[in-house]
């Protein structure tokens, strides 16, 4: 068994795992209790289980635990404190979500967006979105939620 250190919505966890490919996804959901980041398809290609690793959105189920190790990763539960993150608050005012399922990584993919440079555009927001999937097609309404945050507007 080897051991990991990394940083989890802000505090450090030391992971033990005797593969070190295992997914950063299990450690999230089966070691950390984290089950807001979400086992989608396993592969990368639904966007389900999207967290930050430092400050970028990666595909926890395609980052291994020894990639992770030392880095910092943001889940779903650690965006805010209160659930009032912008992006999180749009999700709410445009009435995003219907089973909700995916809807943890498509806010994560979000929020990273818009971190840094503001999208430009329809295009670019689409373009962000257009990784993820969704089963219950609510992707005019998460460009609806993208766009009220990149225009600043309150819930």
């Amino acid at each position: 068994m080897a051991k990991y250190s990394i940083t989890v919505n802000g505090r450090t966890q030391s992971i033990e795992a005797g593969n070190p490919e295992m997914p950063l996804l299990w450690v999230l959901r089966d070691t950390l209790g984290l089950t807001g980041t979400k086992y989608g398809c396993g592969a990368g290609a639904c966007g389900s289980c999207t967290v930050h690793v430092d400050g970028q959105a990666m595909r926890s189920c395609q980052v291994p635990i020894q990639a992770a190790a030392g880095r910092k990763v943001t889940t779903i539960e650690g965006l805010s404190e209160d659930g009032r993150h912008p992006c999180q608050l749009a999700w709410l005012a445009e009435d995003v979500a219907q089973c909700g399922y995916c809807q943890p990584g498509m806010i994560m993919t979000t929020a990273a967006l818009v971190a840094g440079k503001k999208p430009a555009g329809a295009e670019q927001i689409e373009a962000a979105l257009s990784a993820h999937i969704c089963r219950c097609g609510t992707y005019g309404r998460m460009q609806q939620a993208v766009a009220r945050v990149v225009a600043g507007a309150k819930a």
